[in-house]
């Protein structure tokens, strides 16, 4: 098993979205950076934990854990010439961007990152890493337990 730290805008979705969701599941789409593609589409399976984080907003922070429920399959955001996240180089016979599903599992009391910040077991957290812009980042299992058992 695997943990990830996966950033959501919570005005596109958020926590309380993913709780009230059918299912209790959400496709994790819009993903346009190589690098948090690969990590869905080679990395991630079935079962791996995920710090649901809240970005872009007053204020960010961890606010919920998930689980990823579906291997990889192409986000058909990218062939939607509406969407925002349209890639007209993206085809259907060679998809550019992958998504998974994950699943609610709690709802949390929002971890900040200067909270984050305060404590020296987490100080390795990529979250917390200078230029650190990427929306889905591995997450060591001393991090996942110490975030888990400690903070949640």
């Amino acid at each position: 098993m695997r943990y990830w730290l996966m950033k959501s805008e919570p005005d596109e979705a958020s926590i309380d979205d993913l709780a009230t969701a059918p299912s209790r599941t959400l496709p994790w789409t819009g993903v346009r950076n190589y690098q948090a593609r690969n990590f869905m589409r080679d990395t991630m399976q079935l079962g791996d934990g995920v710090l649901f984080y809240h970005s872009s907003c007053p204020e960010p922070g961890i606010a919920g854990i998930a689980r990823v429920v579906s291997g990889a399959y192409p986000d058909p955001t990218q062939f939607d010439p509406k969407s925002v996240y349209f890639d007209p180089k993206s085809t259907h016979e060679s998809p550019r961007w992958m998504l998974v599903d994950v699943e609610f599992v709690k709802k949390i009391a929002l971890i900040s990152l200067a909270e984050l910040r305060r404590h020296r077991e987490l100080a390795d957290m990529r979250v917390l890493a200078k230029g650190n812009r990427l929306s889905i980042t591995p997450v060591t299992e001393a991090e996942w337990r110490f975030i888990t058992e400690r903070l949640a």
